[in-house]
């Protein structure tokens, strides 16, 4: 926090001062200021109380604040008005908590803690959720063009993969679906449980006996960065990624506890 240059008289009670907060200039009285004189700001412009030392001078009169601008319009209301006053849908309680702390307004951190609790922010429910994956292998025949009027017949395996999701926790569940791109797809079923069924295309076999055959291949990590997920060990990791960042633990593993990326069942519990 930086002072101004020192002006001909100090900012008195009832006069104006101008508070330049991360680029953003507020205009209000220092008794507005020192409503909570226990906060930095009651402590800062306390009739009396010299500026630290260290404070570099800022140009054009204002006492510049390096913090979030648009949160500091709360902060200031709430001095003016002694309750919390925020928007109707208002989602940033966190970062205005964190600034609430910084500048020690406890009556104001007191006050957002009594707002989160009667929105009801439920803790995480106990829930299930059960990954099952199999593979099996399929040898494909195809003509393949060797010139004008020259067809040979060739052969591929082709790995077609299985998997059924069930979670109990309906957010984990319908994150598990974005996360593989099945959210608005006809391999999305109702309920607390879903399928899907995939086939990464081998180099060797060509791009119309792929379609021909009605196959497909499953993608994850969304529009900007997708990533062909190609068998059972990038399936389950992406599985165990969604169900860590929803609160589960994993459980078990089967059919090897030592070799959880190619199993073919994980369980998952929150308690």
């Amino acid at each position: 926090i930086s002072p101004p240059p020192v002006p001909s008289s100090p900012p008195s009670f009832g006069g104006p001062v101008t508070l330049n907060v991360g680029g953003t200039l507020y205009s209000t009285t220092l008794e507005t200021l020192t409503r909570f004189p226990d906060s930095m700001l009651g402590a800062m412009f306390r009739a009396g109380t010299p500026m630290t030392p260290n404070l570099s001078p800022q140009g054009g009169g204002h006492y510049f604040i390096d913090r979030d601008g648009k949160a500091f319009r709360h902060i200031l209301n709430f001095l003016r008005l002694g309750r919390l006053d925020l928007p109707r849908g208002y989602g940033e309680t966190a970062l205005l908590r964190a600034e609430a702390d910084f500048y020690q307004i406890r009556p104001l951190l007191d006050a957002l803690r009594e707002l989160e609790a009667s929105r009801g922010t439920p803790a995480p429910t106990a829930a299930l959720l059960h990954a099952d994956v199999e593979s099996s292998p399929r040898l494909v025949h195809f003509s393949a063009r060797r010139g004008p009027h020259h067809y040979e017949l060739s052969s591929v395996q082709v790995d077609t993969f299985r998997a059924n999701l069930f979670c109990t926790d309906p957010e984990c569940l319908g994150a598990m679906r974005a996360r593989f791109g099945v959210a608005g797809d006809d391999r999305a079923e109702g309920g607390p449980h879903f399928h899907l069924e995939w086939a990464p295309r081998p180099s060797e076999l060509p791009e119309v006996e792929y379609q021909r055959l009605g196959l497909q291949p499953l993608w994850t990590g969304g529009p900007g960065e997708p990533r062909e997920v190609v068998g059972t060990p990038s399936f389950l990791e992406e599985v165990l990624r969604v169900a860590l960042e929803h609160g589960f633990r994993l459980d078990s593993v089967f059919p090897d506890p030592e070799d959880l990326l190619n199993s073919r069942s994980l369980r998952f519990v929150r308690h």
